[in-house]
C-alpha cells in the first residue's frame, strides 16, 4: 500500500489574518469591557493593565498598550519579526477596540461570577484565533519563553509567579471577593488555551 503524503500546513492569506484579527482582538476586548464593568481583573499583561487602570483612573487601552512596549525586544530576539510585528498590530488592535466599545457596550446586571466565567471564555476563545494565525497579545508570555530559553526556568512557572504576584496586589487594592471572582475566569482563560492550542492536536497541523 503507498505511503500517503504527510499533511502539509497551508499559510493564512492576508485577508484571513486580517478577519482573525479584528475577530479577536474584539473578543478579548469585549471580555475586557465585561471585566471592568464588574470590577474584575484577570492574569499576565492584560490584567496587570486592568489593574492600574483601577488605582490610576487612565483608560485600559493606554495602559495596556504601554506595559507591552518593552517585550517587543525580547519577542524580536526569541519570536522573530513576523510574529513581533502580528503581536504588535494585536496589541495596538485591542488597545483601540476596548476604548471602541466603551460608549458601545454597556451591561446592565451581570453576576460576578457569570461574568468572570464568561469574560474568561471570550478572552480565551480570542486569544486561540490570534494564536492559531502568529499572533499573541504579548507581554509575560514573551518573557516566559525568553528566560526558558536564556536561563532554563520553566516558562509556565513564569507566568504561574507573575499571576500570583499580580492577584496578591490586587487583594491589597480590591474587594477579595473580586478577587475570587477574577480567579474563576483566569482558570477559564487558561483551561481554554491548554485544551485548544495543544501542538499534538492542533498547532502545525
Amino acid at each position: 500500500m503507498a505511503e500517503t503524503e504527510p499533511h502539509k500546513r497551508l499559510e493564512h492569506s492576508w485577508l484571513e489574518d486580517a478577519q482573525a484579527f479584528v475577530l479577536g482582538t474584539a473578543l478579548c476586548a469585549l471580555g475586557v469591557q465585561l471585566l471592568t464593568h464588574l470590577g474584575l481583573i484577570t492574569g499576565q499583561t492584560a490584567g496587570l493593565g486592568v489593574l492600574i487602570s483601577y488605582v490610576s483612573d487612565w483608560p485600559f487601552g493606554a495602559v495596556f498598550f504601554a506595559v507591552n512596549l518593552p517585550f517587543y525586544v525580547l519577542a524580536w530576539m526569541r519570536m522573530g519579526p513576523r510574529f513581533t510585528i502580528k503581536t504588535f498590530v494585536a496589541v495596538a488592535m485591542v488597545s483601540a477596540m476596548t476604548e471602541i466599545l466603551g460608549p458601545l457596550v454597556t451591561f446592565d446586571t451581570v453576576h460576578p461570577i457569570a461574568g468572570a466565567f464568561l469574560a474568561g471564555a471570550v478572552i480565551g476563545m480570542g486569544l486561540i484565533v490570534l494564536f492559531r494565525h502568529g499572533a499573541s497579545l504579548g507581554g509575560i508570555g514573551v518573557l516566559a519563553l525568553f528566560l526558558q530559553e536564556r536561563a532554563g526556568i520553566q516558562a509556565g512557572w513564569t507566568q504561574l509567579g507573575f499571576d500570583a504576584l499580580l492577584f496578591a496586589a490586587a487583594f491589597a487594592v480590591l474587594d477579595p471577593w473580586l478577587v475570587v471572582f477574577s480567579l474563576l475566569g483566569a482558570v477559564v482563560v487558561n483551561l481554554i488555551i491548554a485544551v485548544n492550542h495543544r501542538k499534538d492536536r492542533y498547532v502545525g497541523r
